[in-house]
């Protein structure tokens, strides 16, 4: 144990030196510098690494699987949650060598098992989606080029942080296995009195109509390029710049999905192609919205009934700019459409969320680069996740640049329960 802490602390030492250096080095020695710290580095990780895992192989028990409910849940301890790296999977698959990755790649092998499915690349389990905490080496040896231990926001709650959609209050159901059914009701019961003597007026009287929602997984892609070289780093960083990048890009294909998808397969159906949304109409060719028209996209919801739950307006860039600089009546009232006064409700008294994904190219007769703007009970709006991210590693795309493409799949769907619930103006010119 003592020769590898003494191994481990001077390879620190060295680390320390090297970053040093680096900061002191004049313009013409600064190349040179970086090349000695990058040796460095890479030694105190072999160190660091070496030391962590014949400490482990005392100390912890091998990973084994835990009787658990959700499929994609393995049942790792929080050792293990903490110790689980995505880079390092990534590293893994782009090298074909797993030897440094054994947790992560049993991890993937045991969701596999459990689902009855093999993975394009690698399953990553629910609690590192749901949990992290990453660690890298001693900030002590290298002031603020080695970062200590770093508590990793969520991934799921990363995702849910960047859906519009459910920032405006729609549902979100996580660890969904098989299809499943929600029940609506589709019309409801009468109301009826009934008199002291004559009973007839109660075959008046009806039950309420209920059908069913049902949501299937449908399979989602997202990608993103990293450099080679990063991918090879041990750094906190690197693992959440993945993650973010990752989630990010899922969240753009959900709220557009949510919105505006088409219903043809393999794309969910979303709010914008429900025949039974409600609908403000702008011009013969579009027209600027006026206030009228965003208080008439409320009116659509409440004349239904639907006026309840999360209500909020959503709506794009361009829409908030021209909102911001329109009063309400032009002739006599200073008040803009957008009361920034307001924050959390500066829109006719609701929440207002700005996404990019609510489209600004729609046509309409000679109208072009029309956008939409949304309102609703975004509650009635669902959005399913089934099993767990899907990894995919491709190093030959971006091959030539020195680039890796990192794909990730997962299973979503889309469904609104009373497409009532929402309004929509799809010919505004902003």
């Amino acid at each position: 144990m003592s020769d590898r802490v003494t191994q481990f602390n001077t390879a620190g030492q060295a680390l320390a030196d090297a970053a040093n250096a680096v900061r002191e080095a004049s313009d013409e020695d600064l190349a040179g510098a970086q090349a000695k710290f990058l040796v460095a580095n890479e030694e105190f990780q072999r160190c660091s690494t070496n030391m962590a895992a014949e400490d482990e192989a005392r100390a912890v028990a091998p990973f084994t699987p835990r009787p658990v409910t959700d499929p994609n849940l393995v049942g790792l301890s929080d050792g293990e949650t903490r110790d689980y790296s995505l880079v390092r999977a990534i590293r893994a698959q782009m090298t074909g060598d797993w030897s440094d990755a054994g947790l992560e790649r049993e991890a993937s092998d045991e969701i596999a098992k459990r689902l009855s499915k093999t993975a394009g690349g690698f399953f990553v389990p629910t609690e590192i989606q749901q949990k992290r905490a990453m660690t890298s080496g001693d900030a002590t040896f290298a002031g603020d080029l080695i970062q200590t231990t770093v508590l990793g926001s969520s991934f799921i709650e990363l995702l849910r942080h960047r859906l519009a959609v459910v920032q405006a209050g729609a549902t979100y159901l996580g660890g969904l296995t098989g299809n499943i059914a929600i029940p609506r009701q589709t019309a409801a019961g009468t109301f009826y009195w009934v008199g002291a003597t004559d009973n007839s007026v109660i075959t008046a009287a009806s039950n309420p109509t209920v059908d069913q929602v049902t949501m299937t997984p449908h399979v989602g892609g997202a990608y993103t390029d990293i450099g080679r070289s990063l991918i090879l780093q041990s750094s906190v960083d690197v693992e959440n710049m993945v993650r973010n990048d990752l989630a990010k890009i899922i969240a753009l294909g959900i709220d557009a999905a949510a919105l505006s998808g088409s219903g043809t397969p393999p794309v969910p159906k979303g709010i914008a192609s429900q025949s039974s949304v409600g609908s403000v109409v702008g011009g013969t060719n579009g027209a600027a919205p006026t206030w009228a028209n965003i208080v008439g996209l409320e009116t659509a919801v409440a004349a239904a009934d639907a006026d309840l739950g999360s209500m909020a307006y959503i709506v794009n860039a361009k829409t908030r700019g021209y909102l911001k600089s329109t009063p309400k009546v032009a002739t006599y009232s200073a008040a803009m459409m957008w009361d920034n006064s307001s924050p959390d409700a500066p829109v006719n008294g609701y929440k207002t969320v700005v996404s990019n994904q609510v489209r600004s190219t729609l046509t309409k007769a000679s109208g072009s680069g029309l956008s939409e703007i949304f309102f609703g009970n975004f509650a009635d709006l669902i959005i399913g996740q089934w099993g767990t991210l899907d990894i995919l590693v491709d190093p030959y795309t971006g091959g030539t640049a020195g680039t890796v493409r990192i794909i990730a799949l997962q299973d979503v769907d889309v469904c609104v329960r009373h497409g009532e619930s929402f309004a929509r103006m799809a010919d505004a010119v902003c």
